[in-house]
């Protein structure tokens, strides 16, 4: 594994982000390094995204920054050259994991069925994103990823909130958890920077409460 992929297993949780305005970048990773996570996912869904994560590359280096719903290998050279230190993608391209594995970024690519989680691992993965975690099966699929699957480890995305987030993080093939609850576009959009370090810190808290 890694050594981004162990920071970001240490970190234990990923925050997703989305961001429509260039100004946001670094105040809002701020924040969320003000309430303990030194570690986000930029989405590539709009297009300050590469920009962002180059400001945000730059300002806070300490930062273990990733680029987010990579689809294509024109993507993956792009997030590379703007500074991101792994890649997420929502499904499993094989033509877009074998680009990135050549160019000796980390990705996680998006799995929900044991035949994509297979295909990765036949690739040389060993943590990959579940995603959408809650619509498909959430915890009860991951401890049936566990019973056969125990070498690999999820990051599970799409439903997770700060209600089951207990629950995912005491399954023991989770690597970290995904999700944008302490991100939401109406906080960034209001410049909420307070709230969001303190519901990343509400997160943290519970992290911390369960691996003690």
């Amino acid at each position: 594994m890694s050594d981004i992929m162990q920071k970001l297993g240490e970190a234990g949780l990923l925050p997703v982000i989305k961001i429509d305005r260039l100004e946001d970048a670094v105040p809002l990773v701020e924040a969320l390094m003000a309430g303990g996570l030194p570690v986000a996912e930029v989405t590539f869904r709009t297009q300050v995204a590469p920009q962002a994560i180059a400001t945000i590359s730059k300002a806070r280096p300490d930062v273990i920054l990733g680029a987010g719903t990579i689809l294509t290998t024109e993507q993956v050279d792009q997030a590379i050259a703007v500074g991101a230190k792994f890649l997420v993608s929502p499904g499993f391209n094989p033509t877009v994991v074998e680009h990135a594995l050549k160019r000796g970024i980390p990705i996680t690519p998006g799995v929900c069925t044991p035949s994509e989680v297979e295909q990765a691992s036949s690739m040389g993965l060993n943590v990959l994103k579940f995603f959408p975690a809650e619509q498909f099966g959430g915890v009860a699929m991951l401890k049936t990823f566990y019973s056969v699957y125990p070498h690999i480890k999820f990051i599970p995305t799409g439903g997770v909130t700060l209600a089951n987030l207990p629950e995912y993080i005491k399954q023991p093939n989770i690597h970290a958890v995904g999700g944008t609850w302490m991100v939401h576009s109406d906080l960034i959009k209001a410049k909420d920077w307070a709230k969001i370090t303190q519901l990343a810190q509400e997160a943290v808290n519970v992290l911390h409460k369960i691996k003690k």
